[in-house]
């Protein structure tokens, strides 16, 4: 029998993972899926769900849906990806990391069936929290899609609603070159009969919705709401956001800081209105108490956090062009002396358009991951080079972010960007100060 670690690392060496690999371990239909989820007694069809799919703001807006409908007093199983320290962060209930008992167990169990189908290890992780939801008699999971939304391995649930954030430029290779390619691709969780929430949408892309959701109630959430206001403080964002039939005004308090969370918001209000309507107890007084405290009731980190006073420090996953623009306008409201900026990316990306997108007068610190996507530091510092960012390179995110702290004055800011796995890797001691 494995322990955990040895399960673990049968899981990320056998099994080809998009995290670390990219496009090869991307598996372009729901077979496997469908033939684990059988082996095992189809556990997704044991418990209610919502689905969430996007470009950017599908894990913040996972993550807020969960902590109301847990506030709401439901046993809540959140499954997101990729993990920042942990491989269980994936799979919780009620904000609690999956046992690593459980871990173990299903994976020693469906090992004839890992050599028998070769799964990728998105399809193997989404199984396991099917699977861990149905054994933990959840209520309700929010699932969030891994990646586009029709041939993700989570498209096998029929939820009590869906909802797609928005659409932006990432994954092209396997989604699509056009906005419109890839909104068809994310549409593809779109089901008939079944609710969908559309965050943000422009008028190109707004017919692909429209003609996916002909058999479903569909409601774009910016067409009944607006933010009006917002005030920024380190660790709170007050919105004040206007409801557009009752000319109401509503104050949210939000314990997750970044500006991009007011589009995110304006989803969760509309999906947590809508649950209410079909009898959830998902009322503005539970969206209210459920939104100060997100991050203590699921675990979220990772977007804008500050983690470090004097010098500031803050950690942001934003990793595509519309992540790297929000995370520019979140500067324009930062009081610092100077701007250091650590950067990694994997090869995947349009590294050249979000290398354009970064400010000229920061200090750069280039560095990677230590996965084999990773772009090296060396060719990051020179593509960075030429759109005149200029900066040392490091072999680890780790020896960047200490050569940052020691050029560091007290007033001055860093920020840690550009990959999820990136800001995984930073030193777990930085995450508690």
């Amino acid at each position: 029998m494995m322990n955990y670690e040895e399960t673990i690392h049968y899981l990320f060496e056998k099994l080809p993972m998009f995290s670390r690999i990219g496009a090869a371990a991307y598996k372009k239909d729901l077979t496997n899926t469908i033939e684990l989820c059988e082996a095992i007694g189809n556990p997704h069809l044991q418990f209610k769900s919502i689905h969430i799919a996007g470009t950017n703001g599908k894990g913040s807006t996972s993550h807020m849906m969960a902590a109301i409908l847990q506030t709401g007093g439901y046993k809540t199983g959140l499954y997101t990806s990729p993990h920042l320290h942990d491989f269980r962060e994936r799979i919780k209930v009620n904000g609690e990391l999956c046992s690593k008992e459980f871990v173990i167990a299903f994976t020693e169990k469906i090992m004839p069936l890992i050599e028998r189908i070769q799964p990728s290890f998105f399809e193997i992780t989404v199984a396991m929290a099917f699977a861990y939801f149905a054994q933990q008699k959840v209520d309700i999971a929010v699932i969030e899609v891994g990646l586009g939304g029709r041939l993700d391995s989570t498209n096998i649930i029929s939820p009590e609603l869906a909802i797609i954030t928005n659409i932006g430029w990432d994954h092209m290779q396997l989604l699509g070159n056009t906005l419109p390619e890839i909104a068809r691709e994310k549409a593809g969780i779109i089901k008939a009969g079944i609710p969908v929430i559309i965050g943000e949408t422009t008028p190109d892309i707004k017919p692909v919705f429209e003609l996916a959701a002909t058999k479903s109630p569909i409601y774009f959430s910016h067409e009944n709401r607006y933010v009006h206001d917002w005030l920024l403080g380190s660790h709170i964002l007050e919105v004040t956001i206007v409801e557009k039939k009752q000319n109401a005004y509503n104050q949210y308090k939000l314990d997750l800081p970044g500006l991009y969370q007011t589009k995110n918001l304006i989803a969760v209000i509309e999906a947590a209105q809508l649950l209410h309507q079909m009898g959830w107890n998902t009322d503005q007084a539970i969206v209210h108490k459920a939104l100060t405290q997100v991050k203590k009731l699921t675990g979220l980190h990772g977007r804008w956090e500050q983690l470090h006073h004097h010098p500031t420090i803050i950690a942001d996953v934003g990793h595509n062009i519309d992540g790297i623009t929000e995370i520019n306008k979140q500067l324009e409201l930062m009081q610092f002396h100077k701007l250091h900026i650590v950067i990694g990316m994997v090869k995947d990306k349009d590294i050249s358009a979000v290398l354009s997108l970064l400010p000229h007068h920061a200090q750069y610190y280039f560095t990677k991951a230590q996965i084999p996507r990773a772009l090296d530091e060396i060719s990051l510092q020179a593509l960075a080079m030429e759109k005149d960012l200029h900066g040392n390179s490091y072999l680890t995110v780790n020896e960047a972010v200490n050569a940052a702290l020691s050029n560091s004055l007290p007033n001055d800011l860093i920020l840690i960007c550009g990959s999820v796995f990136l800001v995984g890797e930073i030193d777990t001691k930085l995450w508690h100060l």
